[in-house]
């Protein structure tokens, strides 16, 4: 493991230490993140008598949801559905057919957030015909799409949804899929080896009630998973960028992107495609938090940084989960900041640079630059306005990655000896002079040209 500066660490570890102690958790352990490796770990608190370690695992509780959605999005990127999709399309006969992967995902579907039936964390679950014939249309709450409304059952769904289209379980398909490739060979639907036991903590007492950890069946893609700061660690790098073979980067960022929010106005929390997004003191994290009886987990990466942190305990409340890991990664950047990365000549299609410098939509001025692997970015030449990077689609054409223009295409039209003429976007035409006569402009040009008055 990569270490950093020995105040850092102390100041890590102090904040971890703080939260055990005022918080009254058997054990907590943390970890820190940067570039895909861990740089940091600590430990407060007794698993069996001894301190725990970065091998002893923990319950992670909803940080399942995250791996589970990465099943379904490696389903899409191979063509197996669309996000858009109906449920009823891969799972048909429920009572929710008409609801989305995407709003499944999102929990923007307004189905319930609970199973119905006795508290499914405390109680051995069913299998999904039990799961599926305890949902009747009462089950669906809220308009589907209106609005953020976290379900546990819908990831319940969305576990049947990747066991139909593999073939298999999802558990067995994350193992092969997810957790074998990433190095995660500790990470299990059980506990394996050494591991810390769930307890609730008496809140007016120092005593310990020992938790239930039953197997969920098939509520358990909302929250199975047992794991450790080694292997947690790892996925918060996946989370990060750091995605291996499993997914593309470009997927994961999309998995990032917000789909909803869950605060209204002040947009401090919402959610992407199965992960939590936080914006914090300047920041957008992204990651996820998790809670079953006995255990609290949380998982929080800065893309914009590249830092990480994650935090697990064996208590069933009490521990801020959230804040601590928040906090963990605030003390790492401003402990030792990242420096940005050396600026260095990129490969360019030399042809591109044709398309480069200065462009016009109407009267405004913009600039297209050529970004690494063939991307363009177009914004405004000065002041605000719309601007949105581009990836190339083949021959003239380039898709709009974000911002306005995001799903739109680009298309280069060109002279009759091949020089690029105009900018044909979304309708948009841009020219290289303000409002080109000889450019497809809609609505056309005043014939009198420019004048004074």
């Amino acid at each position: 493991m990569l270490t950093m500066l020995s105040t850092t660490e102390l100041a890590l570890l102090r904040r971890l230490a703080t939260e055990q102690s005022t918080r009254r958790a058997p054990s907590l352990v943390g970890g820190v993140v940067r570039d895909g490796a861990l740089v940091w770990s600590g430990a407060r608190g007794f698993v069996d008598g001894t301190a725990p370690d970065d091998d002893t695992q923990y319950r992670l509780g909803s940080i399942t949801k995250s791996m589970v959605a990465a099943l379904v999005l490696r389903l899409r990127d191979e063509g197996k559905l669309e996000l858009n999709d109906p449920l009823e399309r891969h799972v048909p006969g429920t009572g929710f057919g008409m609801l989305t992967i995407a709003q499944l995902l999102a929990h923007t579907g307004g189905i319930t957030a609970e199973s119905p039936g006795s508290w499914w964390e405390r109680s051995p679950g069913g299998d999904w015909a039990a799961l599926d014939a305890s949902l009747t249309p009462d089950s669906l709450k809220l308009r589907p799409g209106s609005r953020f409304h976290y379900s546990n059952v819908g990831y319940g769904v969305l576990g049947e949804l990747v066991s139909r289209l593999r073939g298999m379980t999802w558990l067995e398909a994350l193992r092969a899929e997810v957790l074998e490739p990433l190095g995660m060979n500790r990470t299990s639907p059980h506990p394996e080896g050494r591991h810390a036991r769930g307890w609730a903590v008496h809140p007016f007492a120092d005593v310990l009630l020992p938790e239930p950890a039953p197997d969920a069946g098939a509520m358990a893609p909302a929250g199975q998973l047992w794991s450790t700061v080694n292997d947690l660690a790892r996925w918060t790098s996946f989370v990060g960028g750091h995605t291996g073979e499993v997914l593309h980067p470009d997927t994961v960022a999309e998995m990032r992107a917000v789909a909803t929010v869950d605060d209204g106005d002040v947009w401090q929390a919402g959610y992407g495609l199965g992960l939590q997004l936080i914006r914090h003191n300047g920041r957008r994290l992204a990651g996820h938090t998790g809670s079953m009886p006995g255990f609290l987990a949380c998982t929080l990466v800065d893309q914009a940084t590249g830092t990480g942190a994650l935090c697990l305990a064996n208590t069933t409340s009490g521990v801020a989960i959230l804040s601590l890991a928040m906090d963990l990664i605030t003390i790492a950047d401003e402990y030792e900041p990242q420096l940005p990365a050396e600026w260095r000549p990129s490969e360019v299609d030399p042809a591109l640079l044709a398309l480069t410098g200065l462009w016009h939509w109407g009267p405004t001025a913009f600039h297209l630059r050529v970004l690494p692997n063939g991307w363009l970015n177009l914004s405004p030449a000065e002041g605000e306005g719309r601007a949105s990077r581009f990836r190339p689609a083949g021959g003239d054409d380039w898709i709009g990655l974000d911002g306005y223009y995001a799903g739109e295409t680009l298309r280069v039209a060109r002279s009759a000896d091949g020089t690029p003429h105009h900018l044909d976007l979304a309708t948009f035409i841009f020219t290289r002079t303000p409002y080109d006569p000889a450019a497809p402009i809609p609505g056309g040009v005043d014939e009198t040209g420019w004048r004074t008055e």
